[in-house]
């Protein structure tokens, strides 16, 4: 069913990762910039990602994915053109998995459903991205078995030491592959290369990836 265009959008009330509808697709994609693979009838009910990139301010920077980790596309939309959106602590909080019961083998969603009351109890503010997060959104499943389990972690200021030990133990124990992205309000990092490097990371930023060792506070 088509949706109608959401009013008061803009770059920032959407963040890296949420997912997106178009009211539109085909008034809002210009078919001779897409590659071949892309079907507009079916961005009707499959989301485009929230990517970082700042080249066009006011706009929306959003990834299109198709059948294969090679069909990846990225684009820009107006924030009008979106009529519906759905972030990745959205489904965490509603336990977006328990809707779809044919998915609970699968390695990525037994490691959500094993870490998903530790993170709450926690206070950790967190969602399911990647993969995970687009089966569990739309009817699409891209999920396979050997699929890693994506999330991410927002937090303002630098993680308690607390919350980081938790976290390191779930990615370690949990029955499945786990990998965790920090959201800075800078950018984004891999939790486990700041565990494997002593604290040096490459911060993903709207402007690039750039080398820090305070992603809550990088240098100019």
């Amino acid at each position: 069913m088509p949706v109608a265009a959401m009013a008061g959008l803009s770059t920032a009330t959407l963040a890296p990762h949420d997912l997106v509808w178009l009211a539109d697709p085909a008034g809002s994609l210009g078919r001779d910039a897409l590659p071949d693979w892309v079907l507009l009838p079916a961005l009707h009910d499959t989301p485009l990602v929230v990517r970082r990139d700042g080249r066009r301010p006011g706009e929306i920077p959003v990834g299109l994915r198709g059948r294969t980790r090679a069909e990846r596309f990225g684009t820009w939309v107006v924030p009008a053109a979106i009529g519906k959106v759905v972030t990745p602590m959205e489904l965490a909080a509603q336990r977006a998995w328990h809707r779809r019961p044919e998915l609970a083998t699968l390695a990525a969603i037994r490691a959500l459903e094993a870490v998903a009351d530790w993170l709450d109890a926690a206070g950790i503010r967190w969602g399911v991205t990647g993969s995970a997060g687009f089966s569990l959104a739309c009817p699409h499943n891209v999920l396979h078995a050997d699929s890693d389990l994506d999330l991410v972690v927002q937090s303002a200021q630098p993680l308690p030491e607390h919350h980081v030990t938790l976290l390191a133990e779930l990615q370690r124990a949990a029955p499945g592959r786990i990998d965790i992205q920090v959201a800075t309000p800078f950018g984004g990092f891999s939790l486990l290369e700041r565990l494997r490097g002593g604290g040096r990371v490459l911060l993903k930023t709207d402007h690039g990836p750039r080398l820090c060792s305070d992603p809550w506070q990088p240098a100019p």
